[in-house]
């Protein structure tokens, strides 16, 4: 019996996908892609700039100025390999549905729109889809009958699922425990049975008598124990922040995630670790990504850069001055914050301004990482250079972003694919210990 070909589809890409990952146009495999006008005509707004939105738009125009050599645009043009579709760019062009006197505005995503409208009118025997991380815009879509779907090219399918670093194992014989406290390692097959474990994963093991925290080692595929740890003046209050220590004071790990909800103590806990450890790196920099308040540009706060700036830097510099409040003035730890901050030892940074920067023997904390795309996240870490460590906070289900979300995210996707990696190890911090109002709020409201 012969084989029925796949239906070929033309999929219509919003500026919305190519901010999210410029060379989405080469992931739609044997599929054609179309482009409005509109979307090129945004995109060169986007040009200038150090966000990574700007870098995107940049990068997308340079892929299809290389695709398109010895093309006009308006033609159809091979992608790039023998299994890709073919592009082009969508002129304006009348529709049979005219998508800006239904909604009754000019506006750019109902022209997006007319173009995808214009071309199921002429490609009849195509299915035509306009793909979005707009949700408003899809629904417009949908609205006139359109096919739209989310891009979906990096996003992780059941965020519930996902990797939390750690696992409780009951029933665990009380002498191989005995052995764990008295030798500080053990076999794995011994203390886990059948269960096989992750690269640097963590564990609470119990037994009828005691418990005892371990890491399962990859070097030598050995169960080590993990002891609570103080840095830097600061106590972890349980398991988990036992492990994400553990996880960040190790040199054999030289990327660390942690996700939990607001007041798990991961930006602190960080800053504490690498404070602990300033004698190993050259410098500290704490960063996280700009994300303007209700969707302003930062240019609208009053005064210079760095006036517009601190009201996104100020919870950073807050941990700082927790950590530094637990010691007197008098005392040499109070003092050496301060001298590092003044000598740029430690720098609290937004995350753009670190783009091209030599990142070789840092300690790189990336706060709110959740609000970085899956393409931002790895462009950051191939800046390591040597001893260089990565440590990503934040939580996947607080994003800012308006095309973010739980399962897009830069902070989901790198749990997700680095999982059992010997450089990598995650810790999801799941009880808050900020205060018990915090902790109330988190769990009700």
């Amino acid at each position: 019996m012969p084989r029925i070909a796949k239906s070929k589809k033309i999929f219509v890409l919003d500026t919305s996908v190519i901010i999210y990952s410029h060379d989405s146009i080469l992931h739609f495999d044997e599929h054609d892609v179309g482009i409005p006008i509109t979307v090129l005509e945004e995109l060169d707004t986007f040009k200038k700039g150090n966000d990574s939105k700007n870098f995107e738009a940049r990068e997308f125009t340079r892929l299809i100025d290389k695709l398109a050599e010895g093309h006009m645009l308006k033609d159809w043009i091979p992608l790039n390999g023998k299994s890709k579709g073919k592009f082009k760019v969508l002129m304006e062009s009348d529709s049979p549905v005219d998508a800006r006197k239904i909604f009754n505005d000019a506006k750019n995503d109902h022209r997006i729109l007319n173009a995808a409208l214009a071309l199921q009118a002429t490609e009849k025997n195509k299915s035509v889809i306009l793909v979005s991380k707009d949700i408003n815009l899809r629904l417009k879509a949908k609205s006139l009958n359109l096919q739209a779907e989310d891009y979906e090219t990096g996003k992780i399918k059941n965020v519930n699922s996902l990797h939390t670093g750690k696992k409780e194992i009951d029933n665990v014989p009380s002498d191989e425990i005995d052995k764990l406290f008295k030798t500080g390692e053990a076999d794995r097959k011994l203390i886990l049975g059948k269960v096989k474990p992750l690269s640097n994963e963590f564990f609470i093991l119990k037994s009828d008598k005691n418990s005892v925290l371990a890491r399962y080692r990859p070097q030598d595929k050995k169960i080590e124990k993990v002891d609570k740890t103080s840095v830097y003046g600061i106590k972890p209050r349980n398991a988990e922040q036992t492990f994400a220590i553990q996880a960040m004071l190790d040199p054999e790990i030289k990327l660390v995630s942690i996700n939990g909800v607001a007041g798990t103590g991961k930006t602190l806990l960080a800053l504490a670790s690498a404070l602990e450890q300033k004698r190993n790196y050259k410098q500290i920099y704490l960063a996280r990504p700009i994300v303007p308040l209700s969707n302003k540009d930062i240019g609208y706060l009053p005064g210079d850069i760095k006036s517009k700036l601190n009201p996104y830097m100020e919870p950073l510099w807050d941990n700082l001055k927790f950590i530094q409040n637990q010691f007197k003035e008098s005392d040499k730890e109070h003092k050496r914050i301060t001298e590092m901050v003044n000598q740029e030892k430690l720098l609290i940074t937004p995350l753009a301004y670190i783009r091209g920067r030599s990142l070789s023997n840092i300690f790189f904390i990336v706060d709110e990482a959740q609000n970085l795309t899956p393409h931002e996240v790895k462009t950051i870490i191939t800046r390591a250079g040597e001893g260089t460590k990565f440590v990503f906070t934040g939580d996947i289900y607080q994003i800012d972003t308006p095309y973010l979300d739980s399962q897009s995210n830069g902070l989901s996707y790198m749990i997700d694919r680095l999982q059992d990696n010997p450089l990598y190890a995650h810790v999801t911090l799941e009880k808050g210990e900020r205060s018990e109002l915090a902790n109330l709020a988190n769990e009700l409201l």
